[in-house]
C-alpha cells in the first residue's frame, strides 16, 4: 500500500467522468440524482466574478484532486478553496499517517497538499477546465458560476521563491502552461462527443484561475510576517486577499471556558500558542492597516475564519504529539471571533468563514452577511459530498437577499447562540464509536450494522419500512420473529441498534425503539388473537426455571418450534425484576400483559408460586433439558466506615414503591449512591414519595462517565434530581452522608478514568440513604446443583449457554449478573438454536438472503447524504438509511474517490463489491473510521494498482496490468500468493473465482478505473 497519490491525465478523466456517466447514472460516485442544478441569473458579486453560491469545500483534503473538486461542484459548491501549497512538497513533505480522523468533532495532521507545487497546479487546473465542460454538456448552469480561490503558505521567503511565485502567476493566468495547452487539445480532439459543450464554449474558458488568495501562515508566525505578505499580495500581486487567522485570537481562557461549556473538556489545549501566534490587539492593528493598503490598490482584503485550533494528542488519535481540531467544536470559537472582529470594524470586514459550517447552521451563518462559507468536517462523513447539495439547496432560497455588509446584531446573537446549540454540543453524539468489531470481509461486506448490533438480529430496517407504510401487522410479524417480548422492548429496551446506526455521522440516530413501539401498539393484540399453538414435533421436553423475560423468550421460541416446554416460577407473576422492581412511570402493566399473553398462546405451560428449592436431579429425570434463568436478585453492598446498617438496598426500596409508594417513609432528604439504571429508577421513585423535598445522586466519577442510558439521565435532570460528581461515600451518621471527594486519574480497563482520591471531605444531608450498586447472582445455588463457578462467582458456560453439566443452561441475569433485557432475549435465542440442533429439527429464526430490487436501491441513494431531524410519527422510517440494501459509506468519507462500487452481474459474488484504488488514495484513513467493521477498506478491500511498482510496494489483494493487450495482470490473492493471470486462458484455478469475477466485471465493464 502506497501513500502517494498518482495524478490522472486529463484525457483519462474525461473519459473516467463519462464513461461512468453512462454505465453508473454517476461521476466519481455522485449519482446524477444528487447533482445540483443552478438557477439563472440567481448570483452575486464577488470579487468582480459572479458566484451562484457562496459555499464549497475548504482548502483541505476536499479540494486537493480534481476528482475532489469535480465531485464538490456537481453537487452544489460554487466557491472552491484550493487546497494550500507552500515551498516543502511531495517526497520533501513529512505527513504521518493516518492524518484524518472524523469520528466526531475533526482532527488532522496534514499541513498542505502532498502533492509536489506542480502536480498540485496541473490538478486545478484541470478541474477548472472540466468544470466548465460539465457546466454546459450537463447544463448545470448557464454561464460560469464559480469562484476558485488559491491558497498559499507559510512564510515570505517561501511564497516569493521561484516555486511559489510561478505557481501563483500561473492561476492568475494558465494559458500559456503545458497542461492547459494539453487539456484543450484533447477536448478539440474530442468534440464531436458532446452534445451541448460546443468548440465556442472551449475558446471561452477563461485562462485566469484565480483573482484571489488566502494566506495561510504557521502557528506562531509573527504580525509582522504576515502583514508583509499581505502587502505583497496585493500590491505585487494584485489578488484580492483573504488573511487566515486562528482561534487562538480569543484567548486561552475563553477558548476553554467554551469547550468545557460544550462538554469537550477532555480536550487538551497548547498554552504555548495562545502566547506565540498573533494577538487580538496586533491582529485589529494588522487588518486595519491592511484595508488601507487595499483600498489604494483597488482591491480587497478580508480574514479567513478559522484556521484550525491545535491540541494535544492524548489517546493516539492521530500519529505524533499534536493535531489539528475542526468541526462542530470549533463552531462556537470561529462564530464568536467572527462576531467580534466584525464589530471592531462596524460590519465592514470581509469575512471568508470556515469552521463547523454545516447543514445547520450555514443558513444562519449566510443571513449575517458572512460570504463566502466553506466546510471540510461535514462532507468526511458518511454522506460526504452528496449532502452538499442539500446545503446548496438551504442557501439558494437567501442569495436575492445577501446583504453588503455584516449585520453586526445578528451575528451577535448566533454567536451568543453557538455556544449552546445542540447540534454542537458533545452530548449531541454520546455514543463514541459505531464499530461492531467484526472483521472487514474482502467481499460481500453490505451490513445494517443496527441488525447487527441487536443481540437478538433483529431484521431492523425491514420492520422500519413497514411501519412507515403504515403495514403494522406485517412490520410487526418481523419483529415478533426475533423478539418475544416486543411491548417490553419497544419501552424498556437499551436500544444497542441506535448506538451503531449509520444516522449517528448525520443527525441523531434513527428512533428504532419508538417505530417498534408504534408496530406493537397497532399489532400486537390481533397477533396474538390469530396465535395456534402448533404441533409437538419432538417427544424431548424442557424444563425452565424462571418465568422472567429469559425464561419466557426461550419456552416461547422452543414451542414455537415443536418443543414441548413447562415454566416454573416461584413467584405469582411473571418478568421478574421488570413486573416488581422497575417503576410503572418507566413501563406500565399492559405492556407486560401483551407480552405474557402472546407467549402463553403458543401453547407455553406455565407454572407459578412453585417452591424455590430447585432439584436438578429430579428435574433432569422429568426433562431432557433444563434452562436455570433465575435471575440476579442478591443485593451487592457497599462498604462504608460508620452507618451500613442505616443503607438501604434499592431493590427492596423499589419493590416496595412499586407495591404500595404511601407506606414508605423516606425524610426529606434522600441520596442515592450510584450512576446506573437502576440509580436513576431510585431517585426518580424517591422524587414521588410524599415528604421528600430533595433528591441528590452521588457518583464518583462525573455524570458523562454514568453507565446508565442518557435518556434516564434526562429524565432524572427534567424531574429535579440533583448530581453530585465526583464523591465517594464513606460514613453515614446524624442524616448526614460524609463523602471523600475524588478526582479522574487515568484509563482503567473498562475504558473510564478512574477516580483517585483528594484527602478531601463533603457533608451531605441525608434522611436516607439507597444503594444502587448492582445486584449478584446467587452462586450458591449454581455450587448446590453440581454447576461450575469461575473467579467472579458466576457460573462457567461456553458459548451456547450450557454448563458443565449436559443439557443444562443458564440465561438471562443468572448466566453473568444484571443485563440488560434485550441480551436476556439473545440468550433464549442461543439456547433455542442449541437445542434444536441437537435435536436435529429446523430453527425458524435463520432466513434466506434477500435479493434487493432497483428500486430499493434508488431508494437508498435518494436517502444517503440527506440530513433530517427525528420525526415523531411513522414518518421517521424516511430517515432510515436502508444499510442493508448498500454501506459504501467508505466510498461516501473518502475525499479523493479512491473507493469505488462495482455492480457484478452473476457468479460467486454477485451485486455490489467494493473496490479500493490505490493511485487515488494517500492513506488518510478517514474510510477505516467510518466504516462499521473493525477493519481497513483501504488496506481490507480488493485493491487496483496503476502500476506494478505500486503493487510491489503494497500487501493490499488486487492486480494490476502487465500488459493491456494480452490481457496479463499480476494478481495478489486473498491469501498474499502471486500470480501472472491471463485473462484470455482463463486459468481459473490460480486465482479465486470472486477475484476473476473482479477482474473480469472491472475490464469488461469499468475499464476506466483500471
Amino acid at each position: 500500500m502506497s501513500d502517494k497519490i498518482r495524478p490522472i491525465s486529463f484525457e483519462k478523466l474525461i473519459n473516467w467522468i463519462f464513461t461512468e456517466l453512462k454505465t453508473k447514472d454517476s461521476i466519481f460516485g455522485i449519482h446524477k440524482d444528487k447533482f445540483y442544478y443552478g438557477i439563472p441569473n440567481n448570483t452575486i458579486p464577488f470579487l468582480g466574478e459572479k458566484l451562484g453560491l457562496p459555499i464549497g469545500p475548504a482548502a483541505g483534503p476536499s479540494s486537493q484532486l480534481a476528482q475532489n473538486i469535480i465531485a464538490a461542484y456537481l453537487t452544489g459548491s460554487r466557491f472552491i478553496e484550493l487546497k494550500t501549497v507552500q515551498i516543502i512538497d511531495g517526497e520533501d513533505l513529512p505527513v504521518l499517517k493516518p492524518c484524518i480522523n472524523a469520528e466526531d468533532e475533526c482532527y488532522n495532521v496534514e499541513w498542505s497538499t502532498e502533492l509536489t507545487v506542480e502536480e498540485a497546479f496541473e490538478e486545478y487546473v484541470k478541474a477548472w477546465i472540466i468544470l466548465h465542460v460539465l457546466m454546459k454538456e450537463l447544463n448545470l448552469s448557464v454561464e460560469r458560476d464559480f469562484v476558485f480561490n488559491m491558497s498559499v503558505g507559510y512564510d515570505f521567503d517561501g511564497i516569493k521563491s521561484d516555486k511559489i511565485d510561478s505557481y501563483i502567476e500561473n492561476l492568475k493566468n494558465s494559458q500559456n502552461t503545458k497542461i492547459w495547452k494539453e487539456s484543450i487539445q484533447v477536448l478539440e480532439n474530442n468534440i464531436e462527443k458532446f452534445y451541448r459543450f460546443s468548440i465556442e464554449d472551449l475558446y471561452e474558458i477563461p485562462s485566469r484561475v484565480c483573482n484571489s488568495i488566502t494566506l495561510s501562515t504557521l502557528h506562531g508566525c509573527p504580525p509582522q510576517e504576515i502583514e508583509r505578505i499581505a502587502i505583497y499580495l496585493l500590491k505585487e500581486k494584485h489578488l484580492h486577499t483573504f488573511v487566515k487567522m486562528n482561534p487562538t485570537l480569543l484567548g486561552e481562557a475563553f477558548v476553554r471556558k467554551i469547550l468545557n461549556k460544550m462538554g469537550y473538556e477532555y480536550i487538551k489545549l497548547n498554552s504555548h500558542h495562545f502566547k506565540n501566534d498573533l494577538q487580538y490587539n496586533d491582529g485589529i492593528k494588522m487588518i486595519k492597516k491592511l484595508k488601507a493598503v487595499a483600498e489604494m490598490e483597488s482591491m480587497e482584503i478580508g480574514v479567513k475564519l478559522t484556521n484550525t485550533l491545535p491540541v494535544r494528542i492524548l489517546n493516539e488519535e492521530l500519529p505524533g504529539e499534536e493535531m489539528y481540531m475542526s468541526g462542530r467544536s470549533l463552531y462556537p470559537l470561529a462564530i464568536n471571533l467572527a462576531s467580534n472582529l466584525s464589530e471592531e470594524f462596524e460590519g465592514k470586514l470581509y469575512i471568508s468563514y470556515s469552521g463547523g459550517a454545516e447543514f445547520f447552521n450555514v443558513d444562519k451563518i449566510f443571513e449575517t452577511g458572512i460570504c463566502p462559507i466553506t466546510f471540510a468536517t461535514t462532507i468526511l462523513k458518511p454522506g460526504g459530498y452528496e449532502r452538499i447539495k442539500q446545503i446548496a439547496e438551504k442557501v439558494e432560497p437567501l442569495i436575492s437577499n445577501r446583504k453588503s455588509t455584516i449585520d453586526m446584531q445578528l451575528l451577535k446573537k448566533l454567536a451568543k447562540e453557538s455556544i449552546d446549540d445542540k447540534h454542537h454540543l458533545k452530548k449531541a453524539r454520546v455514543v463514541k464509536i459505531r464499530k461492531l468489531y467484526k472483521d472487514l470481509p474482502i467481499y460481500n461486506c453490505t451490513i445494517a450494522p443496527c441488525s447487527e448490533g441487536c443481540p437478538i438480529e433483529q431484521q431492523i430496517p425491514k420492520y422500519i419500512e413497514l411501519v412507515g407504510e403504515g403495514k403494522y401487522d406485517e412490520a410487526f410479524k418481523v419483529i415478533v420473529s426475533d423478539n418475544a417480548a416486543p411491548a417490553i422492548t419497544g419501552t424498556l429496551c437499551n436500544h444497542n441498534c441506535q448506538n451503531k446506526c449509520t444516522r449517528l455521522d448525520y443527525d441523531s440516530s434513527l428512533e428504532i425503539r419508538r417505530m417498534k413501539k408504534i408496530a406493537v401498539d397497532n399489532a400486537e393484540e390481533l397477533y396474538t388473537k390469530n396465535i395456534k399453538p402448533g404441533a409437538i414435533k419432538n417427544h424431548k421436553k424442557v424444563a425452565i426455571i424462571g418465568a422472567g423475560v429469559a425464561g419466557l423468550s426461550t419456552a416461547m421460541y422452543l414451542r414455537r418450534n415443536g418443543i414441548s416446554v413447562e415454566v416454573f416460577e416461584k413467584r405469582d407473576k411473571p418478568y421478574g425484576i421488570i413486573n416488581y422492581v422497575i417503576p410503572s412511570f418507566r413501563i406500565d402493566n399492559l405492556a407486560l400483559e401483551q407480552d405474557f399473553k402472546m407467549v402463553k398462546s403458543h401453547g407455553v405451560k406455565i407454572n407459578f408460586n412453585v417452591a424455590e428449592e430447585v432439584d436438578l436431579n429430579v428435574l433432569r429425570k422429568n426433562f431432557h433439558y433444563v434452562v436455570l434463568a433465575t435471575g440476579a436478585w442478591k443485593p451487592a453492598s457497599i462498604s462504608l466506615k460508620r452507618g451500613n446498617d442505616r443503607i438501604l438496598n434499592s431493590i427492596e426500596f423499589l419493590e416496595g414503591f412499586k407495591e404500595n409508594s404511601e407506606d414508605i417513609k423516606l425524610g426529606t432528604h434522600v441520596c442515592v449512591i450510584g450512576g446506573g439504571d437502576v440509580a436513576m429508577d431510585v431517585s426518580r421513585a424517591a422524587k414521588r414519595v410524599n415528604g421528600v423535598e430533595k433528591v441528590t445522586i452521588i457518583y464518583r466519577r462525573t455524570k458523562d462517565l454514568m453507565p446508565a442510558s442518557r435518556e434516564e439521565i434526562k429524565l432524572a435532570i427534567e424531574e429535579g434530581i440533583e448530581f453530585k460528581e465526583l464523591l465517594s461515600p464513606v460514613a453515614l451518621e446524624d442524616n448526614i452522608l460524609v463523602c471523600e471527594r475524588m478526582i479522574l486519574g487515568e484509563q482503567d480497563k473498562s475504558g473510564r478514568k478512574s477516580p483517585i482520591s483528594l484527602g478531601k471531605y463533603e457533608s451531605i444531608n441525608a434522611t436516607t440513604v439507597i444503594a444502587a450498586v448492582g445486584e449478584k447472582i446467587d452462586s450458591e445455588l449454581f455450587k448446590s446443583l453440581g454447576i461450575d463457578i469461575n473467579s467472579k462467582g458466576l457460573p462457567e458456560v461456553n458459548s451456547k449457554c450450557e454448563t458443565n453439566i449436559s443439557n443444562v443452561y443458564i440465561a438471562g441475569d443468572a448466566k453473568s449478573g444484571p443485563g440488560t433485557i434485550v441480551e436476556a432475549l439473545s440468550h433464549g435465542k442461543i439456547i433455542t438454536r442449541d437445542i434444536l440442533k441437537k435435536e436435529n429439527m429446523p430453527c425458524d429464526f435463520i432466513r434466506a438472503e434477500e435479493n434487493t430490487c432497483g428500486y430499493e436501491l434508488k431508494k437508498s441513494y435518494e436517502r444517503k447524504g440527506v440530513l433530517l431531524e427525528s420525526i415523531p410519527s411513522k414518518e421517521e422510517a424516511i430517515r432510515c438509511l436502508k444499510c442493508n440494501n448498500i454501506c459504501e459509506i467508505c466510498v461516501d468519507v473518502c475525499p479523493n474517490r479512491a473507493n469505488v462500487f462495482i455492480d457484478i452481474k452473476e457468479g460467486p459474488i454477485e451485486g455490489h463489491q467494493i473496490i479500493h484504488l490505490d493511485g487515488m488514495c494517500n492513506e488518510c484513513g478517514n474510510c477505516g473510521v467510518f466504516c462499521p467493521y473493525k477493519g481497513n477498506p483501504y488496506k481490507d478491500k480488493i485493491t487496483i494498482f496503476w502500476s506494478e511498482e505500486d503493487f510491489e510496494n503494497s500487501s493490499n489483494s488486487g492486480f494490476c496490468v502487465i500488459d493491456s493487450i494480452k490481457g496479463i495482470f499480476k494478481v495478489r490473492d486473498e491469501k498474499g500468493e502471486i500470480y501472472n493471470w491471463c485473462i484470455e486462458e482463463n486459468n481459473s484455478e490460480s486465482i479465486s473465482k470472486e477475484m476473476k469475477s473482479i477482474i473480469e466485471t472491472c475490464v469488461n465493464r469499468y475499464e476506466y478505473i483500471i
